[in-house]
């Protein structure tokens, strides 16, 4: 990886692509720390140090996540790339539900660019909603649990819908800033901008394990950590890699007067087939219940909610563990269809040796995808759990960085961006067979 990196930089073209990712980055991660006008910026830092002491914090982890910390001080970018996620998550799943978003997805580069502008409306509308619904709780005085101070010094609509607004603007810049990263830059944008905001916690996190116990405890606690840590990545590294190759043999046919096919391929299909997404879906459905606790907090389910559902709790962690499982197999079920494989294989003359063509090879395909998702379902739960289980051992529940959906996306975005490094690289040095 460091070798991919050094060679880059000795290219000139390359060495202007990084340059280039690297300043929107750091405008990226400026606008993540600009408070959003109207903001007592004194207060909220008090509120946000006593939320981060306690579990406060965790109501939002999954939005706090993606905006690198912004969320909890209000700032421009205060929501972060997850507006936008959940905008492509929603497109993806219409696809597979509305015959007018199925069609422009075959329509090949013009309908994904009729997709991508539906998905930018979608994002807007979505960030329209969280914004409200955040400068709402931060008026009332909701968004930190147990604080009595004042996050806005006014009230009246104006400055709140000026704060809605400046929230809103956050986020159609953050897209920009990701769409420049993909065409002139290293990398796909929206990933790589959601690998800095992730990346940008893990040392203040290690930092407050560390400084969470005295003495030399705290440094053992830390180095304990941070080799777990590493184990970790390297487990999700080789699970991330690991892939059942189905092998493809396509049949030689005469097109005009040229005889072609006759090769052996493969089909890659990867133990954990649905990325992250699961993780998202089950974290997006146990918000859900914590944010209707925070509008209606007087009344016997809200408080149950507040005593049950929340992070740490084995009813919170038992229900995150199924939903992740549920959402793989869901997930898996919609982007990798056997019947289109199949068709696609014998339409241009292949099959799976030992296979026959047609509902053989689709039953093959379904049992094969089977197989491999439990695995996968599993291997996701267990990483998302690793927080709990570091407090319940260690008891770094909130501080520890080292799991769950942060580990997952560092891992995926870092071997891609490495890959497209790479892949440009072997462009540029091709050596041929004449030298």
């Amino acid at each position: 990886m460091l070798s991919a990196f050094a060679n880059a930089l000795r290219t000139p073209d390359l060495r202007r692509k990084i340059l280039f990712t690297l300043m929107i980055l750091a405008v990226f991660r400026l606008g993540s720390t600009i408070p959003t006008p109207n903001v007592n910026i004194v207060n909220v830092n008090q509120c946000r140090t006593e939320a981060t002491a306690g579990d406060a914090a965790g109501l939002y982890s999954m939005i706090q996540l993606f905006s690198g910390g912004a969320l909890l001080q209000l700032a421009i970018f205060a929501l972060g790339i997850m507006p936008y996620i959940t905008a492509s998550i929603i497109l993806q799943l219409l696809t597979v539900v509305i015959p007018r978003l199925e069609a422009l997805k075959k329509e090949g580069a013009s309908g994904t660019q009729k997709i991508t502008q539906y998905t930018r409306y979608l994002t807007l509308v979505l960030a329209v909603l969280n914004s409200t619904a955040f400068v709402t709780l931060a008026v009332n005085g909701q968004l930190f649990q147990g604080c009595s101070l004042d996050l806005v010094y006014d009230k009246s609509i104006f400055p709140i819908i000026t704060m809605i607004l400046t929230m809103t603007a956050g986020t159609g810049v953050i897209m920009w800033l990701g769409e420049l990263i993909t065409d002139r830059g290293v990398g796909n944008g929206m990933s790589v901008m959601i690998f800095t905001q992730i990346a940008a916690q893990f040392p203040a996190s290690l930092w407050a394990i560390k400084e969470s116990r005295e003495g030399a405890q705290g440094w053992f606690y830390f180095i304990i950590v941070l080799i777990i840590g590493l184990g970790v990545m390297a487990g999700v590294i080789f699970m991330e890699q690991a892939q059942r190759r189905i092998p493809v043999q396509y049949a030689k046919r005469m097109v005009g007067r040229r005889l072609l096919g006759g090769s052996t391929t493969y089909i890659p299909m990867k133990v954990n087939q649905a990325g992250v997404i699961p993780v998202i879906f089950a974290s997006s459905m146990l918000y859900l219940p914590v944010l209707y606790a925070q509008f209606q907090p007087n009344n016997p389910v809200s408080s149950w909610i507040a005593g049950n559902l929340t992070t740490g709790s084995w009813i919170y962690e038992s229900v995150f563990f199924i939903l992740i499982i549920f959402f793989a197999y869901f997930y898996v079920s919609i982007t990798f269809d056997p019947v289109e494989v199949s068709d696609n294989m014998k339409k241009y003359g292949g099959f799976i040796p030992g296979v026959r063509a047609g509902g053989p090879t689709e039953r093959y395909l379904a049992h094969v995808l089977s197989r491999l998702t439990a695995p996968g379902s599993l291997y996701l739960a267990l990483i998302a759990l690793i927080p709990a289980i570091a407090f319940i051992v260690i008891g770094t529940h909130n501080k520890f960085p080292f799991g769950g959906t942060s580990i997952l996306i560092i891992v995926g975005v870092g071997l891609d961006t490495v890959k497209q490094i790479q892949s440009q690289l072997q462009q540029r040095n091709y050596e041929g067979f004449l030298r």
